[in-house]
């Protein structure tokens, strides 16, 4: 994704582990964050949806990489 003011690499685009598949946010709008301790969609806790934006981008990475080891983000549940 270019920078669209001088067409240069976007920040994502720079950073080689960057996946373009991978979205920024797990959520995939089948939240339970109330009632339970992790969400049935997306696989964070509720203080890892609560501090999602705060979270370094090596955090997310790991967020990330734990969820998809057990088979998150899911839209069917």
């Amino acid at each position: 994704m270019a920078d669209s003011r001088n067409g240069a690499p976007g920040p994502s685009e720079r950073d080689p582990s960057y996946n373009p598949d991978e979205r920024d946010s797990p959520c995939v709008a089948v939240c339970s964050t109330l009632y339970d301790d992790v969400c049935r969609g997306c696989g964070r806790t509720v203080m890892e949806v609560a501090n999602w934006v705060f979270f370094s981008e090596e955090e997310k990475r790991a967020v990330w990489k734990r969820i998809t080891s057990e088979g998150y983000p899911r839209r069917n549940n």
